[in-house]
């Protein structure tokens, strides 16, 4: 009997060895496709080191991290256990939670609250016990909701979201929630674009475009909610940390596109700064990989060192005296040094004769020059493209827009070449002459080709372009007109334009209407905007 125990231990041991040897070999897998993929763990399983929150509400418990409230111990407002390990950037995380009563959330790329301990505010990627919020955008202290489930946003520079689609059924994505079990959490920040989802459904996704309020970094919580007694627990806390805007620009991968938006200008719908940068944008993060684009508001920043990491700058704004680069041509002309690539958008092509203008020969090889360049308002037919990467996938189209022409460029044309080019009709010299309606200079030359859009490199190896239309908002809604700036921008920032030039999503009236400077005026018409942009899209010599 006492050989048949020791046989019957010794086949025990092998067996329990076996399994050990599974579960050690199943780990080892785990962790190296964990290490593979770049996920770390952020919490041990057994301690809060590198997590702070109220020990009165939180612990360690079977493993997981537990937050709990209690009818004789509630909490006086949100509170927080913070991840002390790092601010979150661009990242991944991927968790498990369970929670009983009450709700909860992610807090990331947050801040801490000013003389409040554990109180946090940000992005928040929202569950709860109930059937309506788990999984939602909530910005904690910091704009509310900004994605509901189910939902697609856009945050513009109103600070408020607006659905542009969808990423499924509320109550269909409710459905696959596990109440009071476990259930993953996953939340994804790129750029500027969120995206949560819930055991593996995408619940909301947001784009934040409100460059004054969006947040880049920040920090990582968890919260407990303030209310009726509740218990949540968090599992499993793996993150990855990409390569944030900053680190990445660093290291070649990211380049940053700086917009100086001009102050107000003209009427509604014309000269829309703003509203044109943000379209532009809008776009470029949209559609183009490797870049990030910011909108600066109001002429020349106020903390201008945010040009100072710009791969290319553009310049939509009133030009002549008022131009916002006159007064810091030599702070402008060391970064133009370092090879930063320079747009220039319709008035903004325009600068005094002398110091500016020499700049700007130097910079963008040409510029609207007073008593030499003209103004007028006319349909120009653009038909042929030069062989260059800024007309990609632009096809021929007809416009209306005011077209400056009879630029001063280089001298013989050094390293410009043409981009958009056509012969302004006789009436666009019907006007007196002025210092923008006419001259004997542009007279001479009357029904000559000009140049209406130009390209230039430069010596300290950046880049230039000029663009003379741009004075009617409603022109943004044209594929190929919206099509060549955009090639543009990326040509001056060194970056490879597609075969097919920068496509991106026709534009809307209501997106064109948002974000203007002048509330509509009186006879605004959106059904006039609308004709135009069918028959633009529906015109084969349009798009």
């Amino acid at each position: 009997m006492f050989a048949s125990l020791i046989r019957f231990r010794q086949g025990r041991c092998s067996v329990v060895l076996l399994a050990f040897s599974f579960v050690a070999l199943s780990v080892s897998q785990r962790s190296a496709q964990a290490a593979e993929e770049g996920f770390q763990a952020i919490f041990d399983g057994k301690s809060l080191e590198k997590w702070d929150g109220n020990p009165k509400f939180w612990r360690v418990e079977d493993g997981t991290i537990t937050g709990q409230t209690t009818k004789e111990n509630p909490t006086d407002g949100n509170t927080f256990l913070i991840w002390r390990g790092g601010d979150t950037a661009d990242f991944e995380l991927k968790l498990e939670y369970r929670i009983v009563g009450g709700n909860s959330g992610v807090q990331y790329r947050s801040f801490e609250v000013p003389d409040k301990k554990w109180v946090v505010g940000g992005y928040q990627g929202d569950f709860e016990a109930g059937d309506m919020y788990s999984g939602i955008l909530y910005g904690e202290r910091f704009r509310g909701i900004l994605a509901l489930r189910g939902q697609k946003t856009v945050i513009g520079a109103d600070h408020k979201p607006k659905q542009v689609g969808t990423v499924g059924d509320s109550a269909q994505i409710q459905a696959k929630i596990k109440k009071e079990d476990w259930n993953s959490y996953e939340i994804a920040a790129k750029g500027f674009h969120f995206v949560h989802k819930i055991n593996g459904v995408t619940t909301a996704e947001c784009i934040d475009e409100d460059t004054e309020q969006r947040r880049a970094s920040g920090i990582l919580a968890l919260q407990l909610h303030a209310g009726p007694a509740m218990k949540v627990q968090f599992r499993n806390i793996q993150l990855k940390q990409l390569k944030g805007k900053k680190s990445a620009e660093r290291a070649g991968e990211t380049k940053k596109i700086a917009f100086i938006a001009g102050k107000k200008s003209h009427g509604y719908a014309a000269h829309e700064h703003r509203a044109g940068c943000l379209l532009l944008a809008e776009a470029l993060n949209a559609n183009v990989p490797g870049v990030y684009a910011e909108v600066y508001t109001d002429g020349w920043p106020q903390n201008p060192s945010v040009l100072d990491d710009a791969a290319t700058i553009v310049v939509y704004a009133d030009g002549g005296e008022g131009h916002p680069l006159n007064a810091h041509l030599e702070d402008f002309d060391r970064l133009m040094k370092k090879g930063v690539g320079l747009v220039c958008i319709h008035y903004a092509v325009e600068v005094p004769k002398g110091p500016s203008g020499e700049k700007f020969l130097d910079w963008a090889g040409g510029y609207f020059e007073p008593h030499w360049s003209v103004n007028p308002h006319w349909e120009a037919k653009y038909k042929q493209f030069p062989d260059h990467e800024i007309a990609r996938g632009v096809k021929p189209f007809v416009i209306n827009d005011e077209w400056y022409y009879h630029m001063r460029f280089r001298e013989n044309m050094e390293d410009v070449t043409p981009i958009l080019t056509d012969v302004p009709p006789a009436s666009t010299l019907s006007r007196p002459d002025g210092p923008h309606s006419g001259n004997k200079f542009v007279r001479q030359e009357a029904g000559q080709p000009q140049h209406m859009a130009w390209a230039c490199e430069r010596p300290d190896g950046g880049r230039g372009f000029g663009f003379t239309g741009g004075h009617v908002h409603w022109n943004w809604g044209n594929n190929n007109f919206r099509k060549l700036i955009l090639n543009a921008i990326v040509w001056t920032a060194k970056l490879p334009v597609p075969p097919e030039g920068i496509t991106s999503q026709p534009l809307t009236v209501e997106q064109l209407e948002a974000n203007q400077d002048e509330p509509a005026e009186p006879d605004h018409n959106p059904a006039r905007v609308q004709k135009m942009l069918d028959q633009w899209n529906r015109e084969p010599a349009a798009n």
